[in-house]
């Protein structure tokens, strides 16, 4: 198969899309691990997000900063600001459903 160079993967077609992601290397396991399954309601779930989310009365975060918040679970994704800084970065979605982000809202139900 040959090596497609990408500039921009919205420059692909769908089926230079197709090609790519079927050749991209991915690992193959023999067995899975082993978990007894247990409600939703008695498993403990972490959001882990980029989006730089914080609470209103918290401070920013900073340009650069690599650190992280503790979100309550108790409150809703609207309460949250996004301080994720970036031109590339369309924050339409996240002001329209902030559980695009952080769906614990979604988590509840």
């Amino acid at each position: 198969m040959a090596q497609i160079v990408i500039a921009r993967v919205e420059d692909l077609t769908d089926e230079g899309l197709a090609r790519w992601v079927a050749g991209v290397p991915l690992p193959r396991f023999d067995s899975a691990p082993w978990v007894p399954p247990r409600p939703l309601s008695a498993s403990r779930v972490a959001i882990v997000t980029t989006a730089g989310l914080h609470r209103r009365d918290d401070e920013a975060f900073a340009v650069g900063e690599g650190g992280y918040r503790v979100l309550p679970g108790d409150a809703a994704a609207q309460d949250f600001l996004m301080s994720h800084i970036s031109v590339n970065f369309d924050r339409s979605g996240f002001q329209e459903d902030a559980n695009l982000v952080f769906p614990i809202d979604h988590l509840r139900n």
